[in-house]
């Protein structure tokens, strides 16, 4: 008892319909069943071109539809115009067949009554004529006028009062059977003695057995002895059935006819008018590759043309504007290029006399003494801004290119974090650094790759008001990610995406400590992109920030995503949701975070769709808490990060203070 049947006992329908695991891990995919979605995607996946392609096509979707609604018109218009030539043949049918009926009645009595008239010339002892012969010449005379034209019927009264009459058998003219008279018709005529009654039946003939519809009019009438029988005048609807489908043959060959023409005109219209609309799609996509010289043909003086001229007009002012400014750029980009060639000579003068005086200051004045000292650091500075410069122009120029080597990056990690330690002994900072336990290779430009952590290392120095800074790298699923964590004053909300932007400062009244140009994270942005990486920034006012790089682990692979996220586990938003015990919607989470810039993106990675903590398939799992054992090929687990008030000597490097 309690014990869950093994999955193997369970049919397979009743696993799929009840438990609902066609999806990875159990995954709900909204009120409908997994089953019923599946058959819908089934149903729908054929379907998927033509949607696409009447989403794009506008010429298919006016041709189809006016055929759809011309098939509308051509086939209401034709049930109407049959439906008044179908009333019109049977009203013309009935007025002539009940001429014709009333007439053979008259005959009829008219040979009754002649019949009487003679038996009473012969005296009163003359006996009764035989009814069945007379009944057979009526007949026969009667039919014998409209052969094919309409049948004659005659029958016995069946009200009972003459019971020698009720014996005689049926006559009808022709192959055509007597019981083609319906029953319910026959009590109408003996229960009407004298009047006529009409109805529409069928004809049923004895040789074949075929029927065809009919107008029945039948009539109670006395024979030649004065005996009650029934006469009726069958006319088929053979002519009228022929001339109907004739109509109808006449009216769906034109029908068809007017479908195809009125498809045709609306596919000539439209293609009028979608001709030089896709002409201009296709020229606007060719102007936005770069072919500014491309333009439409103009024919006619009518709108479209009108049209044209005014998109050829557009797009030359366009390629004017465009040259005007790629002109301009150049010139820019020549300018400061220029400039930072020309001023690397004077400067390499003033620098030689700024170090002569600088190395003498201790033989002056104190006032000269510290004019020495400020002069040999702006020149130095000014030295870094004109390298700075001078890169700046080379990615600008789309001349800079990529040397990569397969190197481990805690040998350039530990270099950043040597070369940084002065500064942070100054601060009063320690840097730590986790996961260089395992090695870390990346094809990567190594010179580039020192100067994007040395900016990141130094920055968190400079701004984590005395706060450990911990650079953190991992490696997993091709990628290869080095994140700078400090706890200074952080990000403000839209800070993140402009922190990239040159010579942007978040406090522009903050003196620069260590001399920096404005540059730095620009030209990282630029080495990043370079490598076919990100570097991506988070931070939240007084909780510090977290610039991470994030680079293939195979030079001109594309990323996937990122071995470390982008939000660290110690943010306030993290820590409020693990004090809680009720764990985020992970799309509320991901909207936290501040997104890349474009500029500073890759095309192939401008948009990724997730941040996960490793990529897919690896294994990789965040354990907060837990040490760091990191495995071959994936990032096993992350130890949490340091705290501006704790520390452990075995977790890291301190270094600094």
């Amino acid at each position: 008892m309690g014990r869950p049947d093994p999955a193997g006992e369970i049919p397979l329908l009743r696993r799929l319909w009840s438990g609902g695991h066609l999806l990875p891990d159990g995954a709900s995919g909204g009120p409908a069943h997994p089953v019923i979605r599946l058959f819908g995607r089934w149903v729908r996946r054929p379907l998927l071109p033509a949607a696409r392609l009447w989403r794009r096509n506008i010429q298919l979707r006016v041709v189809a539809t006016t055929l759809l609604m011309s098939l509308g018109v051509v086939l209401l218009l034709g049930l109407v115009v049959i439906g008044q030539v179908r009333n019109g043949l049977l009203d013309a049918k009935r007025h002539a067949a009940q001429g014709q009926a009333v007439g053979g009645f008259e005959v009829a009595e008219q040979m009754a009554d002649r019949k009487s008239d003679s038996r009473g010339q012969d005296g009163p002892g003359a006996g009764p004529e035989d009814s069945g012969a007379w009944l057979n010449a009526l007949v026969e005379q009667l039919s014998s006028g409209g052969k094919g034209a309409y049948s004659v019927v005659a029958l016995s009264s069946d009200s009972g009062e003459t019971p020698y009459v009720a014996s005689r058998g049926p006559r009808a003219s022709g192959d055509v059977q007597p019981d083609s008279v319906p029953a319910d018709l026959r009590r109408r005529v003996d229960e009407g003695r004298t009047a006529p009654y009409e109805r529409y039946g069928k004809i049923v003939h004895a040789g074949s057995g075929d029927s065809e519809p009919a107008l029945i009019i039948g009539k109670r009438l006395d024979d030649n002895n004065g005996d009650a029988y029934q006469l009726y005048y069958l006319f088929p609807f053979s002519q009228e059935e022929k001339s109907l489908s004739l109509v109808k043959g006449t009216l769906a060959t034109a029908g068809v006819f007017v479908v195809v023409l009125l498809g045709a005109i609306a596919w000539v219209v439209v293609r009028q008018v979608v001709t030089p609309v896709r002409m201009a799609a296709g020229i606007s996509e060719r102007l936005a590759a770069g072919l500014l010289q491309e333009r439409m043909k103009v024919t006619g003086e009518d709108d479209i043309a009108r049209l044209g001229e005014s998109f050829n007009k557009m797009a030359q002012n366009l390629q004017l504007k465009i040259q005007q400014l790629e002109e301009l750029s150049r010139m820019q980009r020549r300018f400061v290029s220029d400039v930072s060639h020309e001023l690397r000579t004077p400067l390499t003068t003033v620098r030689m006399a700024a170090d002569v005086i600088y190395e003498a200051r201790e033989d002056f004045d104190p006032i000269t003494a510290r004019s020495a000292e400020l002069l040999w650091g702006q020149v130095d500075r000014f030295e870094s801004l004109l390298s700075d410069l001078l890169e700046i122009s080379r990615f600008d120029a789309g001349a800079a290119a990529l040397e990569a080597e397969p190197i481990d990056l805690r040998d350039v990690v530990h270099r950043v974090v040597d070369g940084a330690e002065p500064l942070a002994e100054a601060k009063g900072t320690r840097i730590l650094v986790r996961g260089a336990e395992a090695p870390v290779i990346a094809e990567v430009d190594t010179r580039r790759v020192e100067r994007v952590l040395r900016n990141l290392v130094v920055n968190a120095v400079e701004h984590g008001e005395g706060r450990d800074v911990v650079v953190r790298l991992a490696t997993a699923g091709g990628a290869v990610a080095v994140a700078v964590r400090d706890y200074g004053v952080g990000l403000k909300p839209g800070e993140a995406t402009r922190v990239f932007n040159r010579f942007w400062r978040a406090d522009p009244a903050r003196a620069r400590t260590t001399g920096g140009t404005g540059l730095g994270l620009s030209i990282a942005v630029e080495d990043a992109r370079l490598h076919g990486g990100w570097l991506q920034a988070w931070g939240e006012p007084g909780g510090g920030s977290q610039f991470r790089l994030t680079v293939p682990r195979t030079a001109g692979d594309l990323l996937r995503g990122s071995p470390i996220p982008l939000e660290p586990e110690d943010s306030r938003r993290n820590r409020r949701t693990d004090d809680a015990g009720d764990p985020q919607p992970p799309a509320e989470r991901l909207a936290a975070v501040p997104a890349q810039p474009r500029s500073a993106l890759p095309a192939e990675a401008a948009a990724p769709s997730a941040d996960p903590t490793a990529l897919p398939g690896n294994g990789a799992r965040v354990v907060r808490g837990a040490p760091e054992t990191p495995s071959d090929g994936s990032l096993g687990g992350r130890a949490p990060a340091a705290r501006p008030t704790t520390s452990n000597e075995g977790e890291g490097r301190p270094r600094g203070r």
